[in-house]
């Protein structure tokens, strides 16, 4: 099983990735993996996050290179093996985030990447998303680079909302602005859940 956690940033969707790492029923040989990967590609995307002026064309194809990647190497071996992956953040946050980021330069930007996407990726069977409001979400990340301030993460917000729109079944909404105690057992829970029906 491919489970992603997606959310905004500040959502706790790393808190989430840890969290899972010592949750009991989560099997000992699950791999644990996240994007941007921390490959030369992922280095590369990286940069470009870190730099204001970075085209956001060549940006998604930056993304793209890191997640086909991370898919050939990471995720799809271990899926042949037969281990769960649990990867925070995945192609969803490519079709929010960079859907958000071009949506000035093409009318349907998040369709468009996911069209770039479709060949190098593998859809997730399951994602949890860390719900929070685009406020909420600026103010706890400190909006330390461009992807974190918050009228451009309510864009990105309405991304993720058309995307489960889509794809109902697929997603576990929880809503991360309850204390992190909370969260954390909504997470347990629902991966409890998806586990026993896999």
């Amino acid at each position: 099983m491919l489970l992603t956690l997606e959310g905004l940033d500040g959502s706790g969707k790393t808190t989430a990735w840890e969290t899972l790492q010592r949750h009991a029923a989560v099997p000992d040989d699950a791999v644990f993996t996240r994007e941007p990967t921390e490959s030369w590609y992922g280095e590369a995307v990286q940069r470009s996050i870190d730099d204001d002026e970075a085209d956001s064309l060549a940006e998604l194809f930056l993304y793209t290179a890191d997640h086909a990647d991370h898919l050939a190497n990471t995720i799809e071996p271990a899926l042949d093996a037969g281990r769960l992956v649990v990867s925070d953040r995945y192609s969803d946050s490519r079709y929010a985030y960079q859907g958000a980021t071009l949506s000035d330069r093409l009318d349907d930007a998040l369709g468009y990447v996911r069209d770039v996407h479709a060949p190098w990726t593998r859809p997730p069977d399951a994602t949890i998303y860390l719900d929070v409001d685009a406020e909420t979400a600026a103010e706890r990340s400190g909006a330390t680079n461009k992807f974190e301030t918050a009228d451009y993460l309510a864009d990105v917000r309405e991304n993720y909302e058309r995307l489960i729109a889509a794809e109902p079944e697929r997603f576990v909404r929880i809503d991360a602005t309850r204390p992190e105690r909370a969260v954390r057992a909504a997470i347990e829970e629902a991966v409890d859940e998806l586990l026993s029906g896999a």
